[in-house]
């Protein structure tokens, strides 16, 4: 990070330390403090006197030196729980006042920004996460992302947007970050160059991205940014904020018209020479031994592995960091990656040094189901509408009891609200947290989602089906697992041939 931009994000926080502790004194309202510290990557919390700070992450990357730093913040400032994210960021949660402004101060020197992670701004930079280690990836994508990820920071403060603006880069078709459908998404292809998407999200009026650029060399991406982020600002809704993602720019302009701003747009950027000047990727070290492990993932390195770790929920305790950075503190090359779907991994590691990680890492996910993806949830958010993270933790304590196999319960997506942290549109199942009137009384529910998919090609929203009150979803969840495992297959297996099967068990828990 360059020094003066540095300088000028430490004048910023000053500012911000102004606007918390009117907050805190009842000098201003929590709208009116919402529309300020978002911008800072920090919200208050549901709790009075609490505050969430989000540490940006491009790439989802944890070097040994983020970690450590994050570690040391947990145990100095006794952060008791921390998030990880569907944007690949980590957020620190029941922090007074102080504690938000020194740590965001601290960070800092660790490039680690947090300005720009909340509020009308580009947020962190999505990248796939095993991005330079997958097996099988068309390229690695991150140095790209990393240097665009730069140029946003370098222009947030100036940059004023309608809204956000999520930018993802994927490494293959597993579509990770759903580049196809993000505000801007650059999909990798097998000859070295990306395709480029826009406007497409999840959330209310959910959209599939619209390609509007093919065959650009990685070298020539910030081209495509700056005509994205000229055609949001020109428009975008500034009046509307229900209205104001990108990807009701497809319903403002037609999808031809958009297409046409867009490459209007970008041929004016062309004007200016904004050719970036790529690193070649680093080669990691090679090993030697070999490992055999459900957690252990090969890389394309020869002899090295990537140690797959999912938090239930995605929720570290504040101990964890610490335990998660002695176990590959000694491993050279290795850093942590957190993933959209809340899994982080740690790569670069020998056989031997992958043991260690795989050591730490045991409390995780069992199986499938238990890596299922959960939002913070209404006890901690102030939008949040059903604690998502209650939920699941209920959901998992239920289904050990079933004792199903793995595979016999595919992942589940939970947002507490409309909003889709949770990824609910996405999810083979989803859950997003509602209300249900029963007896003329309101009830604890979720409308249940089914048939999501982001895998590139066969992208689909997944098929609203109805309202689910919150205490029947152990049982619809057990007799749908029943019903798979009597066909001695996986639910992957089972779905596509048993769709109506499905929807009939899910009508018996659907509430009227």
């Amino acid at each position: 990070m360059n020094g003066k931009l540095l300088a000028v994000l430490r004048q910023d926080i000053d500012a911000f330390e102004e606007k918390i502790y009117e907050f805190t004194n009842g000098e201003i309202d929590r709208k009116a403090y919402k529309g300020f510290s978002g911008g800072f990557g920090s919200y208050a919390q549901r709790e009075n006197g609490y505050s969430m700070l989000r540490l940006r992450l491009p790439g989802g990357r944890l070097t040994k030196e983020r970690l450590g730093f994050i570690a040391e913040c947990a145990e100095k400032y006794s952060v008791p729980r921390m998030k990880l994210t569907t944007c690949q960021t980590i957020q620190m949660h029941d922090l007074p006042p102080q504690s938000v402004v020194e740590i965001m101060k601290r960070a800092l020197d660790y490039d680690i920004i947090t300005r720009g992670g909340g509020g009308d701004f580009p947020r962190n930079v999505m990248v796939s996460p095993l991005t330079g280690v997958e097996q099988g990836e068309y390229f690695d994508v991150m140095p790209t992302a990393q240097a665009v990820n730069d140029y946003l920071l370098a222009q947030v403060r100036e940059i004023r947007l309608p809204r956000k603006l999520k930018v993802g880069f994927s490494n293959g078709p597993a579509n990770e970050t759903h580049a196809t459908f993000r505000d801007l998404g650059f999909v990798a292809c097998a000859d070295g160059t990306f395709d480029v998407y826009c406007a497409g999200g999840l959330g209310a009026n959910p959209k599939m991205g619209v390609l509007v650029d093919t065959g650009v060399a990685p070298r020539n991406v910030l081209y495509d940014v700056c005509a994205m982020v000229k055609t949001f600002q020109e428009h975008g809704n500034y009046e509307n904020r229900a209205r104001a993602r990108t990807r009701y720019l497809q319903e403002t302009l037609g999808e031809d018209g958009l297409k046409t701003v867009f490459r209007e747009n970008l041929a004016l950027a062309k004007e200016k020479d904004m050719a970036l000047v790529l690193p070649d990727s680093t080669a990691p070290k090679t090993g030697g031994a070999s490992l055999s492990h459900p957690r252990a993932i090969p890389q394309k390195q020869p002899g090295l592995y990537a140690v797959a770790y999912h938090p239930i929920g995605g929720m570290l305790s504040g101990k964890k960091p610490a335990e998660l950075y002695e176990s590959m503190c000694n491993a050279p090359d290795a850093e942590w990656r957190v993933g959209p779907d809340e899994t982080m991994y740690c790569i670069n590691l020998t056989a031997e040094e992958a043991q260690a990680v795989l050591a730490v890492t045991e409390d995780g996910a069992r199986d499938l189901f238990e890596s299922s993806v959960a939002c913070v949830g209404a006890a901690t958010c102030q939008q949040g509408v059903r604690d998502s993270q209650s939920t699941l933790k209920m959901l998992v304590e239920a289904m050990r009891r079933e004792g199903f196999s793995d595979g016999i319960l595919p992942r589940i997506h939970i947002s507490g609200c409309p909003s889709s942290c949770g990824t609910h549109q996405i999810g083979t199942l989803g859950f997003r947290g509602g209300v249900k009137l029963v007896d003329k009384k309101p009830m604890p529910a979720y409308m249940l989602y089914a048939g999501g998919c982001d895998a590139q090609g066969a992208e689909q929203f997944g098929q609203e089906l109805g309202m689910m009150l919150e205490q029947d979803i152990p049982a619809f969840l057990a007799e749908l697992g029943r019903a798979v495992r009597a066909s001695d297959g996986t639910f992957a297996q089972w779905y596509p041939a048993h769709e109506a099967e499905f929807k009939e068990i899910a009508e018996r828990y659907i509430a009227d």
